[in-house]
């Protein structure tokens, strides 16, 4: 095991897979010649030059639509977006061009591609950089979603989209870049589709995914000391979704809590509610709860943002609820 940060290991995985196969490439604003704005691809101009690593202008939808033709035609690239934010710009291209292609095409073209960057809050940015954008993508059949909450999965996951024949949405945090954790020394993958038990417990199951799993945890720790025991998932993907491993999880607990940094009107905390009241009712003792951003645009003042993110005080009061 060796110790790196966030941005680190997604720069481990994106070089590993670009030296192991020469069609992998990355493009992006800033990812060349400034090292990318997070610093996440520094150094890799140096080693994979020009045609491989490729500055593009201010202009979302038209380098995305670049990189899905380059997809269609047997390359593999990593599009940079500075933020999530912008990429609404590029939605048509992500959703559809890539989502749709192999079933437009009747199977004929695959679109192997990667779309990553910063996700979420990050600070006084504003209503109109501040989204997550998992359940939005989420919705969307044809691709998939993956948000990682540290290094090693970050690492694991990143090679996997990489790998995958399917377009995939790789959501980080802008507040994660310079977090530090252990990763595996070697090749390294972690399946698609695959949540992680952080936690185990026995008293209540709490779900959640990204970075606002550093919340979930603390507050176990909290209420560790107050004898509840809290079994924390990490979702991990987004789409496909584990529920195999909620409701069996529900089965030994006996309640859910889903947390999450994102509205609450059709999230992945709704859809995670009905799925287990559908296939794990009998085991439940009290309604699912959830804890959510609140249903608002996103504001600048710190004390509004205080209010409007979930908080260990908030997810504590839910937690109880369900006991």
């Amino acid at each position: 095991m060796k110790t790196i940060q966030f941005r680190e290991a997604l720069r481990e995985a994106m070089s590993e897979e670009m030296r192991r196969d020469k069609s992998v490439f990355l493009l992006g604003e800033e990812v060349a010649e400034y090292n990318g704005a997070y610093k996440v691809s520094q150094g890799m101009l140096d080693e994979f030059g020009p045609k491989r690593v490729i500055d593009t202008p201010i202009a979302e939808l038209g380098f995305t639509g670049i990189a899905v033709g380059a997809s269609m035609n047997g390359l593999k690239p990593i599009v940079e977006f500075m933020t999530w934010n912008f990429a609404i710009l590029a939605a048509d291209q992500i959703i559809n061009s890539a989502a749709k292609m192999m079933q437009m095409s009747g199977g004929q073209y695959h679109c192997p591609i990667v779309f990553r960057g910063g996700n979420g809050t990050a600070g006084q940015l504003g209503a109109t950089h501040s989204q997550s954008f998992e359940s939005f993508y989420a919705h969307v059949p044809g691709l998939k979603v993956i948000t990682p909450s540290n290094p090693a999965d970050a690492k694991g996951l990143l090679k996997a989209a990489i790998r995958d024949e399917d377009p995939v949405v790789f959501l980080e945090s802008e507040k994660m870049y310079g977090d530090k954790g252990e990763v595996p020394e070697g090749e390294y993958i972690i399946p698609i589709g695959v949540a992680d038990i952080k936690r185990k417990g026995t008293d209540v199951t709490l779900v959640s995914f990204g970075k606002i799993m550093k919340l979930a945890l603390e507050t176990a720790d909290i209420l560790a000391k107050e004898n509840i025991d809290v079994e924390v998932i990490d979702l991990r993907t987004i789409r496909p979704l584990d529920y195999g491993t909620i409701v069996e999880s529900i089965k030994k607990t006996n309640r859910c809590v889903v947390l999450e940094e994102s509205w609450p009107l059709a999230s992945i905390s709704s859809e995670i509610a009905y799925h287990v009241q559908r296939y794990a009712f009998d085991y439940l003792d009290a309604p699912v709860m959830r804890v959510t951003q609140t249903d608002t645009p996103f504001a600048f003042s710190p004390s509004l943002i205080d209010e409007a993110l979930p908080n260990v005080k908030r997810l504590i009061e839910a937690i109880k609820k369900t006991l």
